[in-house]
């Protein structure tokens, strides 16, 4: 496939980067969450779920010294591709690196629980994989793997557009702007800015939004220059979306995706470098590459269906090896942002007067007087779930009952994960949970006081337990909890 060298090598950099920084998730933050004393210890989920249904090299030796070995590994492995070391030997090295990446990857993903139950796993996984049959530096690049690249990012960016044209009626009277900025899981420094914004561009970004997703995607497979147009059009959307929240490194790995879309003559004009003189392939290369498209067409018959199936799941994983999945996001709005506020008190025994303490997370709502953070495309799990959560009940979320559990004994993994702990050194004796509705305050209101949010108590959440309550401990351990 001419003409496409350059894309192929600024997509395996630029995937690399991804790769990078979810493996630093996974040693900032699997030990506290899935680690052998964390809030969902993997090696209880390894003890209930087969191997077959859940595939995972944990399955070995599932001890926190192992998932810290695998996540250092995925680092190192991560940098070999971002420097384009493992692009320049034979073949197998870079097949060898990519495949390891996977299968590391999906080690994590697959005993991750609700931690790792996130579209974008599945998706870098699929990229993963067939970044495995791209070639290396030297190699002529393959027109099948290009367009295994454009199959998944079309149905990444056309799952996404058919789910809101069959969810929310927000997306049809254009008017679901008017709510995400401020509702969406995690807001940045812009939201603010984004949600204040004339109504008009609320309007044209629903707008924008249909055209780069329903109608954008089919430009992938045209010849050029429609197809790097189509790519274009891509990277300009996903910028803009990722400008104004923090969705994990969603945005940025769609951008990514967009990349094989464009050809040399255009990405030219941003990446300056000399094409080598190339090699054709390797046969047994081209065999193996045939051998997944054939996989991928087989494997594309679920994700179809379920495309043109009126009742589209989002995010289904149709195998367990996260091959050729399905794919879509904010299929519904949330008109009311409501928060998880956690409190903790070192009194003595809890009346009226008790005087509690919050929490603070490190990318979620919070203190009303903190700008919204930028996260992404670094992904924090915890404050993650905790909008999930504050959408459901807290017996419904079997974690933020050990999360309270962990608060409680000071456990130092878990308090790694916030950015306040208001006890410093010491425990506190009782820890609660209020639920609480938090809207962006005015442009008057913020000028007035400085705040970025308001709030007002909607009802307590989760109540005030000890580890000495007899039925806070039944509780605990009726769910298993060491």
């Amino acid at each position: 496939m001419t003409g496409y060298w350059l894309s192929r090598l600024v997509f395996q950099r630029a995937l690399g980067l991804v790769y990078l920084i979810a493996f630093i998730c996974a040693l900032n933050q699997f030990r506290p969450l899935l680690g052998e004393r964390g809030l969902l210890p993997a090696t209880a989920f390894i003890k209930q779920v087969s191997f077959r249904e859940a595939p995972s090299l944990f399955y070995l030796f599932p001890k926190d010294i192992a998932f810290t070995a695998a996540a250092w590994l995925g680092i190192i492995l991560s940098c070999l591709a971002i420097t384009g070391i493992s692009e320049r030997y034979a073949m197998w090295v870079s097949m060898l690196v990519w495949a390891a990446l996977w299968a590391l990857y999906m080690s994590f993903v697959n005993v991750g629980q609700t931690f790792y139950g996130f579209g974008w796993e599945s998706l870098l996984l699929e990229c993963g994989f067939f970044a495995a049959f791209l070639g290396s530096r030297n190699v002529a690049p393959q027109a099948i793997s290009m367009w295994l690249l454009r199959w998944l990012a079309f149905r990444l960016m056309f799952g996404a557009g058919l789910i809101k044209l069959r969810g929310d009626t927000c997306w049809h009277d254009l008017t679901c702007l008017d709510y995400h900025y401020e509702t969406q899981p995690m807001p940045n420094p812009l939201s603010w800015y984004f949600h204040w914004a004339p109504a008009w561009t609320h309007r044209a970004g629903v707008l924008f939004n249909h055209f780069s997703e329903l109608v954008v995607p089919f430009g992938y497979f045209l010849p050029q220059p429609v197809s790097s147009v189509a790519g274009i059009i891509t990277v300009v959307f996903q910028g803009s979306i990722m400008a104004s929240g923090n969705l994990s490194w969603l945005n940025f790995l769609t951008m990514i995706l967009a990349i094989p879309m464009i050809d040399d003559r255009v990405l030219g004009f941003l990446v300056r470098s000399k094409t080598p003189v190339l090699e054709a392939p390797p046969f047994p290369y081209q065999v193996a590459t045939i051998a997944v498209a054939i996989l991928v067409a087989v494997l594309s018959i679920n994700p179809i269906r379920n495309m043109l199936s009126p009742r589209q799941a989002m995010n289904a994983s149709f195998n367990p090896l996260h091959l050729v999945d399905t794919y879509g996001a904010f299929g519904s709005i949330t008109r009311t942002r409501n928060e998880v506020i956690v409190e903790g008190t070192d009194e003595a025994a809890v009346t009226q007067e008790t005087k509690w303490r919050e929490y603070e997370f490190r990318g979620k709502p919070g203190e009303l007087g903190r700008m919204p953070p930028q996260i992404a495309p670094y992904h924090l799990r915890l404050d993650w779930l905790m909008w999930f959560a504050a959408m459901d009940a807290y017996y419904r979320n079997p974690w933020f009952v050990h999360f309270v559990a962990r608060l409680l004994q000071g456990d130092r993994d878990t308090l790694g994960l916030l950015r306040v702990n208001p006890f410093g050194d010491k425990r506190p004796r009782y820890v609660r949970a209020l639920l609480y509705e938090y809207h962006f305050t005015t442009p008057d209101e913020r000028k007035r006081t400085g705040l970025w949010w308001k709030r007002s108590l909607v009802r307590g959440y989760f109540p005030p337990v000890s580890l000495d309550m007899p039925e806070f401990r039944a509780i605990l351990d009726q769910q298993g909890w060491k």
